[in-house]
């Protein structure tokens, strides 16, 4: 360790990978230099006594300056969804690089990372978007790209942007050749459209019906599919926000066959039910997202999932779209469900709401709590240096105050989305400080980043569970 390292957090509760180490944390050039150990001195400190020190929030899922499958720009651009994130304690982020049809995968690429280059705030990472399997070159970009470390490949199986099984089965393979992870948006597309055009039909489209329109069963069809076409392909899948008890069982039982399935949910379906799309008018709006939120037995079951490791990460699904002509209401005052964007915000409310209910709570504790948020979703996306605190490991670091208690505004975040969908939530529990490679984006509460200052993150490898060989 230096003699006069850059900065020490001096005197908190350090979680680690091997557990809470009690003492000072000591940071020079960027990276972790001391764990616990006495810090003389130092050119800055920040006092920690009392309070929690965890690895910086990684979320691993969130759409940022994208266009959706309903052809609507979202809310955000890097700038505005990036501070949104430091403001809430989250230090990595993996967004979305989405194919438009007929686009080639390097010209998607490079117009993202253009954005980010531009605006980000905090260190990110790209899930490459693949709606049009088509396009010329496509299987040779994609191997190029993989290779220069774009390790992980979204698809959908609903919205006009799905792909059908015989894609789907392409693309696991060319994801096994090459050495990425693909992640799934799974409902089935057939059902909801069904349910959809039923309801539409008999004139029940105020947001409330938007949960009936995507039956739970669109989700657990789909899920149970892809677990089967991961299994035939030996291709490590991850599958995005879980939101049913069925769909927590099919993934155990996939697991139990050594089917190489991960899976994540969200808070907005640890907290919410789907009561909270019951508003007047078109307000329930806001709080419309696919899947949507489900009952308080599906609750149960995702907490007790993610506690016995059948789900292995917490991500915001951050899609922001404001309660306007621009987003939400872009096809009026009489718009139906179907006709409105799915998304709500979550960079910035994931880990406070997640701190208050696993530390303050109780519910798994800090050790679990930073497993969930940080070290799992660095661990299985590959992201370099990133997600823990462990000597030379990237200086990313959240002072959390475990005593601070804030109920949520209407419009007190930080993004460009005008509402707050937790309003009026009270959580126990605040990121004080909040560091990214040793340098201060959060002080004492306050914003102090820049735009730009955020990096690629390199992932040169990636983790993969051992599977039996499939037959």
């Amino acid at each position: 360790m230096p003699a006069n390292p850059d900065l020490v957090i001096r005197g908190g509760r350090i979680v680690t990978r091997d557990g809470v180490v009690d003492g000072d944390l000591a940071i020079s050039e960027g990276r972790f230099v001391s764990i616990g150990r006495p810090v003389a001195t130092a050119k800055a400190e920040i006092a920690a006594k009392g309070k929690w020190v965890m690895p910086g929030g990684v979320d691993p899922h969130a759409h940022i300056e994208q266009m959706s499958g309903m052809g609507q720009w979202n809310a955000d651009t890097f700038e505005t969804a990036t501070k949104s994130a430091a403001m809430g304690g989250t230090t990595s982020v993996i967004s979305f690089a989405a194919q438009e049809k007929g686009q080639t995968l390097v010209d998607t690429v490079a117009d993202y990372a253009a954005r980010a280059a531009r605006g980000a705030m905090i260190d990110y990472a790209f899930h490459l978007t693949l709606t049009d399997p088509t396009v010329t070159g496509f299987e040779a970009d994609l191997a190029r790209l993989i290779g220069a470390g774009h390790r992980s490949l979204k698809v959908f199986t609903t919205y006009n942007i799905r792909l059908d099984d015989i894609d789907l089965l392409r693309v696991l393979r060319l994801a096994r050749q090459n050495g990425a992870l693909v992640c799934v948006h799974a409902e089935n597309d057939a059902i909801i459209s069904e349910a959809r055009a039923a309801l539409v039909a008999a004139g029940r489209t105020a947001p409330k019906y938007h949960a009936k329109s995507r039956p739970r069963m669109a989700e657990i069809e789909a899920v149970e599919r892809i677990c089967r076409f991961a299994e035939y392909i030996g291709q490590p899948t991850m599958l995005f926000h879980i939101s049913t008890q069925e769909a927590t069982e099919a993934v155990r039982a996939a697991r139990d066959r050594g089917a190489p399935i991960w899976a994540e949910t969200c808070p907005h379906y640890l907290f919410m039910t789907e009561e909270v799309l019951d508003r007047a008018g078109l307000e329930g709006a806001k709080w419309m997202c696919s899947p949507p939120q489900r009952t308080e037995q599906d609750q149960t079951a995702l907490w007790q999932a993610l506690l016995s490791g059948t789900l292995d990460l917490v991500s915001s699904d951050h899609a922001p779209y404001r309660f306007d002509e621009t987003g939400k209401l872009a096809a009026g005052l009489n718009a139906g469900f179907h006709q409105i964007a799915n998304g709500l915000p979550g960079l910035e409310t994931r880990l406070p709401l997640m701190f208050d209910a696993m530390v303050t709570g109780g519910r798994g504790g800090p050790e679990a709590f930073a497993e969930l948020t940080a070290h799992a979703p660095a661990r299985l996306y590959g992201l370099r240096g990133k997600g823990g605190i462990a000597l030379g490991m990237d200086a990313d670091v959240v002072v959390w105050d475990p005593e601070k208690t804030v109920t949520y505004g209407p419009n007190d975040l930080h993004d460009n989305v005008g509402y707050n969908p937790w309003e009026g939530f009270r959580v126990t529990g605040w990121p004080e400080h909040v560091i990214l490679r040793g340098q201060s984006l959060v002080k004492d509460g306050a914003f102090v980043g820049k735009p730009g200052a955020g990096q690629w993150i390199e992932r040169p490898t990636l983790a993969t569970r051992p599977v039996a060989p499939v037959s």
